[in-house]
């Protein structure tokens, strides 16, 4: 087994090396590992609980089998394969029951009470401090100490529910890449931009076929919704993908009998350790109080956007009806007419700024941003990969290494849809050596075609920041312990502020013009055409405000309100919808069956975090604004009080030490285009 490459925690994964042959046996000797560490600690009654002989010797255990389990996942999301999928799935239950006795270790928790209760332990760091509150915490969380009886249930509760969000996240995943639509005459893809098509053209080809290829995947789905002529070519599409993994499809890919049992399963968790529904559970390790305040800034949210969100729909129903001669303008409508009203107003369109921001522009402009802000610089380098897209980069302050990541940018088939940031590895003190942290950042942009660069929309630049942010929370942390270096330890609906911070930058003038260049000519995006865009930032901006807050709503009610064993989540979806939207899709769209953040993530009674954070990320970035923009000395402050404490004390702390007060309303409110709402 020493030939196995989940075993080698030398340096980075080897990725090339690994198979699907390689998961089990290096899962069973890691497991087997960690539990006979615990046994050691657990054991060892007359040796004092130190952190040196409890902490650190747990921590060394658990990481490697972290690390080992972290790249199988990764590898399960975005190389997935039948052989992978098998091996990822007959560990899962092994991982779960693993975490769950560590969990409910009563000797354990003994050990950690004894440390906490140490009369040296008071001068002890403040992150040590925070970890064995943590552990703590987790140990009640995790029913350490529930009875017996209850702890068995508590433990095949937990299995399961690892083993149906897993199921979950793969339906879709299949759902999504079952669909394919090939298209021989071009005319039937009228509006449909030069850069998407010949993406079609090469997908069909891949196939060994003539003409166009449209799947569900991000960058063949949106360009029809967004510019084709072909009203019932958007409906074929926007009907397929919203029936993904529902009644509509094959009952194997059908995700709803999963999301009653994850209903049923979360709510029996959350009774079993003493909560009212698996909301207050959620809510009980986060900044937010109770699901009652949550709702209610969800709803005070909803009541100052939806007077601009009426005000939207209204507006684009006139357009569709006296411009494009939509009477009706229906859900695979929006986009198309949505995109026709951008360029009828404001005199540009998504495509033409495209073409301004190449690949080989935008990631030079995100990295000038960041050496601006923290002083830091960007180099790319050699590593091992999981695909040939994939290039890996290292974080450099006064030319030492403080981090590092991976870029895997384009969407493909068997790989997950959307975008996020993984932790590879985390930093950490060992001896005198500080273990730097890894991050694995993963887009579903579309790829580079007819040997020009990747072509990005605004919208995906900004999601490219949003990411990094994640990922520079996680890289310039400063904290010697994991448990709390980076994004470990940070209260769930503050993960997102570091993230959404980050997208201000896309709408400085200085920060775009720096990574812009016309893919044909080379110039830089012209001023008038940045001021178009900026003059249409808030466009439909009531419209997606309100869309947030319904996800939001429904996410924290079903999981508080719904019965979950006779409960009608569509209908509780419906009274949200009546509440606090102002689009009504048709019947049959089934979108919880593919709402992965609640039902297959970390999200479940916590998506109302992107709106939490967007709070904290505005307040944060007006300190850049009074200052002039992007700038070192804000920057610095940025990073002493926020991405360089991680989880090492409580995130609204973080923010008093970066701001000076709480946080306000104020500049969300300004930013997103509704300060006349809020004022009256």
């Amino acid at each position: 087994m020493s030939q196995n490459p989940l075993l080698d925690f030398s340096g980075l994964p080897r990725f090339a090396d690994i198979t699907p042959a390689h998961i089990t046996p290096a899962i069973d000797i890691l497991l087997a590992e960690a539990r006979a560490t615990v046994d050691t600690l657990t054991g060892a009654r007359d040796v004092p609980a130190h952190w040196e002989t409890l902490v650190e010797p747990l921590t060394d255990a658990t990481e490697r089998l972290s690390r080992a389990w972290g790249v199988v996942g990764h590898l399960n999301a975005v190389v997935n394969t039948p052989e992978l999928r098998e091996a990822y799935n007959a560990n899962i239950p092994k991982i779960s029951a693993f975490w769950t006795e560590l969990g409910q270790n009563l000797a354990l928790y003994e050990r950690f009470k004894a440390l906490a209760a140490d009369p040296g332990f008071d001068a002890a760091s403040t992150a040590r401090k925070r970890i064995v509150e943590n552990n703590l915490r987790d140990f009640r969380l995790s029913g350490a100490e529930l009875p017996d009886a209850q702890k068995a249930r508590f433990a095949e509760v937990q299995s399961r529910l690892a083993e149906v969000s897993a199921k979950f996240e793969q339906n879709l995943l299949d759902a999504t890449d079952a669909f394919s639509l090939y298209i021989d005459d071009v005319a039937e893809l009228e509006g449909v931009p030069e850069d998407a098509l010949a993406l079609f053209a090469a997908a069909a080809q891949a196939d060994g076929r003539s003409g166009y290829k449209i799947t569900l995947q991000a960058p063949f789905y949106l360009p029809v919704m967004q510019y084709a002529a072909n009203r019932p070519l958007r409906q074929k599409l926007y009907e397929s993908y919203v029936k993904r993994a529902s009644e509509f499809g094959p009952a194997e890919l059908d995700n709803t009998s999963l999301i009653r049992e994850k209903l049923q399963l979360a709510r029996e968790e959350a009774q079993l350790l003493g909560f009212a529904d698996y909301a207050e559970l959620s809510l009980y390790t986060k900044m937010a109080e109770s699901p009652a305040q949550v709702i209610d800034f969800l709803r005070d949210l909803a009541a100052r956007a939806k007077p601009f969100a009426r005000r939207d729909r209204e507006a684009l129903e006139a357009f569709a009806r006296s411009e494009l001669g939509i009477d009706t303008l229906e859900a695979w409508d929006i986009g198309y007419a949505a995109e026709k009203l951008r360029v009828a107003r404001y005199a540009f369109s998504e495509q033409e700024v495209k073409q301004y921001f190449p690949e080989s522009r935008v990631l030079p402009g995100l990295f000038g941003v960041v050496q601006t802000l923290y002083g830091v610089t960007v180099r790319q380098t050699d590593a091992p990969v999981w695909h040939p897209d994939v290039r890996y980069y290292e974080l450099c302050k006064d030319g030492t290494v403080i981090g590092s990541f991976y870029f895997d940018l384009y969407a493909r088939e068997g790989k997950r849809s959307g975008a996020w940031m993984d932790d590879a590895r985390g930093r950490r003190l060992k001896g005198s050596t500080v273990q730097t942290p890894v991050a694995y950042l993963t887009c579903n942009f579309t790829r580079p075609v007819g040997g020009k660069p990747a072509l990005f929309t605004h919208d995906e630049v900004i999601t490219l920041f949003h990411e990094f942010g994640h990922g520079l929370h996680h890289m310039l942390t400063r904290v010697d312990e994991l448990g709390v270096s980076g994004i470990n330890g940070v209260e769930w609906d503050a993960v997102e502020l570091p993230s959404q911070f980050m997208e201000n930058f896309c709408w400085e003038w200085d920060v775009v013009q720096g990574m812009s260049a016309h893919v044909d000519t080379g110039e830089p995006l012209p001023r008038t055409l940045f001021d178009k865009m900026l003059a249409a930032k808030n466009f439909q901006s009531g419209m997606m405000t309100v869309r947030q807050l319904e996800f939001a709503l429904f996410d924290l009610r079903v999981y508080s309100e719904l019965d979950p064993d006779n409960g009608d989540w569509m209908a509780l979806l419906d009274a949200v919808r009546q509440e606090v939207a102002v689009n009504f899709p048709p019947p049959y769209n089934r979108f919880p069956n593919s709402f992965s953040h609640i039902f297959a993530g970390g999200y479940a009674a916590g998506y109302y975090s992107y709106k939490w954070a967007e709070v904290l990320s505005a307040d944060a970035y007006a300190a850049f604004e009074e200052a002039g923009g992007a700038n070192a000395d804000i920057g610095r402050r940025f990073w002493d009080e926020i991405l360089a404490v991680g989880g090492s004390r409580p995130a609204l702390e973080s923010f008093r030490a970066f701001r000076g007060r709480d946080p306000q309303i104020d500049a969300l409110l300004r930013h997103s285009g509704m300060v006349e709402t809020a004022d009256a």
